[in-house]
């Protein structure tokens, strides 16, 4: 596929870039901004860590060219799915048992549904399952199902040993983000926001040079480093707001808006 050497393609983040973590909210600011760069022949793409079973409809009614999701391992172009890598069989049976016995409390992430366990100690993912059970009514399961196939997961570490045997057991499998606070992502290794932006770009025959990215958090980082033009949320945490090749407003005052005016891309 060929796309005109002009057209720029632009990623966002959506947890705290256009989506606010004050108002759980996309502001009419960054929904018209995100019109404009479409109606301005620029394409425009979803880059998140969730998967497509984590997408609510606030998002997907922005109807954006396409979607990157779960870190890498899933991406869709104009409705067509052009990549999907998922976890599942006998590598799921392991996982979960090593999970159980070393002592780590996990969420498991799938394009279809979301597997949690029955308790949680963590308070983050404690939170987590509240709202994807309650608030935002996402498909979720245990971790009993038979037919379980995941494409990524997050995981909480109980003691430090515990997450010692299974990193060092998973190294060469997955690779592991650091959220902080013991938290991490994890997704089967080489894929990450970054990866999506590669094969996209050599799909579409997309000049890096055409490239932007706007996050806030660490497992943003990837794209943020990959892109020509890196863009931080103010709201960003710290190493993001170090390396990013502008700093634009916070979520809630109109950054998206104001950093598209500002590479006069709307």
């Amino acid at each position: 596929m060929v796309i005109e050497l002009d057209k720029s393609i632009i990623f966002f983040d959506i947890d705290g870039t256009i989506l606010s973590h004050r108002t759980l909210e996309i502001s009419d600011s960054t929904k018209e901004a995100i019109n404009k760069l479409q109606d301005n022949g620029h394409l425009v793409f979803i880059n998140t860590g969730r998967t497509l079973g984590e997408m609510g409809q606030d998002v997907l009614s922005l109807n954006f060219d396409g979607y990157v999701y779960g870190c890498g391992t899933h991406i869709i172009y104009k409705g067509e799915e052009l990549h999907h890598v998922s976890i599942s069989g006998e590598i799921i049976t392991e996982l979960i048992k090593d999970l159980n016995e070393l002592h780590i409390e996990a969420i498991l992430e799938g394009s279809k549904a979301i597997y949690f366990l029955e308790e949680y100690t963590n308070e983050t993912a404690k939170k987590i399952k509240f709202d994807q059970t309650y608030v935002l009514g996402y498909n979720v399961l245990a971790w009993d199902e038979k037919t379980i196939d995941i494409d990524k997961f997050c995981i909480w570490p109980q003691v430090k040993s515990g997450f010692e045997t299974f990193y060092n057991k998973y190294k060469d499998v997955f690779d592991f983000i650091d959220r902080g606070d013991d938290f991490y992502e994890v997704v089967p290794r080489g894929y990450s926001k970054a990866s999506g932006i590669e094969f996209l770009l050599k799909h579409l025959n997309i000049s890096l040079d055409n490239s932007y990215a706007l996050g806030d958090s660490s497992n943003d980082l990837a794209m943020l480093e990959y892109v020509k033009t890196s863009i931080a949320m103010e709201n960003s945490s710290q190493d993001v707001l170090d390396m990013a090749t502008f700093i634009t407003k916070d979520v809630d005052e109109g950054g998206v808006e104001h950093a598209l005016k500002h590479y006069k891309l709307i």
